[in-house]
């Protein structure tokens, strides 16, 4: 074990530094993190001779488990701050009005029974293009734009809660890179969405995990260290240097302008999103 930890020293100081950039970016934009913390897995783990057929769903598994700690210090953060509706999160007592709910129901759908019926190339392009179309949101995307005035309700929850949370797992995100752009869309100012979006992330992330060790429990290739699909190894890795920069990120998000870092962080993901595209034999 030591001398793999030695032999791998580069790689282990890269998944540490990116750790600390997912949990800067999980506390600035409520995102959790994933958009960073998968691509890199995926190098990662292809790098230490893990099979094609399954590294992207180990990538995928493990940046969930990580998302777990991010989201939870992030949500903290930005309830302190008052920036967490929880009449979105889980209204009281009409439970099957919480897009927490059923965000939930689809991230653990989606990772114990979906992604294990998908190849490792097709959860690559799920990600690469879903990215692309986030990527995009954040460069060009204007938070002032709106389309109604509240967030609706009815079926509302269940379609696009359930569609958050199944297109969250399969890409090992976070989901703030989708929900802040429809509250948005719905009149929920920027910094609200923001916080709303961090709570949501454990709705995603705890049910995905728990679907990727299912899923995953089992299978043959998978990294040393593996529970399911989640590596113990590049969790721990992640999550120690995430931890200490998600309450920094949070208190970044309200005390500056983030617009000009939101379109950095935009042409950085395309960028992944393009060479991730291009491992997947998109073109």
């Amino acid at each position: 074990m030591i001398e793999l930890l030695i032999s791998n020293w580069q790689l282990i100081a890269a998944l540490i530094v990116v750790g600390g950039v997912a949990g800067l970016t999980s506390g600035m934009f409520g995102i959790g993190g994933g958009a960073v913390m998968v691509p890199a897995l995926f190098y990662a783990f292809s790098s230490l001779g893990v099979p094609d057929s399954i590294v992207m769903h180990c990538a995928i598994g493990t940046s969930v488990a990580v998302i777990i700690l991010n989201a939870s210090r992030s949500s903290k953060a930005h309830y302190k701050r008052g920036a967490v509706d929880m009449s979105l999160v889980w209204p009281r007592p009409n439970w099957w009005e919480s897009y927490g709910f059923w965000i939930g129901v689809g991230a653990f759908s989606a990772a114990a029974w979906i992604a294990p019926k998908l190849s490792s190339d097709a959860l690559t392009q799920i990600f690469a293009v879903i990215s692309l179309g986030v990527a995009l949101q954040f460069i060009f995307g204007k938070p002032s734009f709106v389309l109604r005035t509240t967030v609706p309700k009815g079926p509302a929850p269940i379609i696009a809660g359930g569609s958050v949370g199944v297109l969250s797992s399969l890409m090992g995100i976070g989901g703030g890179s989708l929900s802040v752009p429809l509250m948005s869309l719905c009149g929920v100012p920027i910094h609200r969405a923001v916080g709303t979006a961090a709570t949501f992330g454990l709705f995603i992330a705890v049910p995905a995990t728990l679907g990727a060790i299912l899923g995953g429990w089992g299978v043959d290739g998978r990294p040393f260290g593996s529970v399911g699909y989640v590596n113990v190894v590049g969790f721990a890795l992640i999550a120690i240097s995430a931890w200490p920069m998600v309450p920094l990120g949070a208190k970044l998000a309200h005390k500056m302008d983030a617009k000009l870092l939101r379109r950095v962080f935009g042409i950085l993901l395309a960028l992944v999103a393009f060479n991730m595209a291009r491992k997947a034999g998109v073109f």
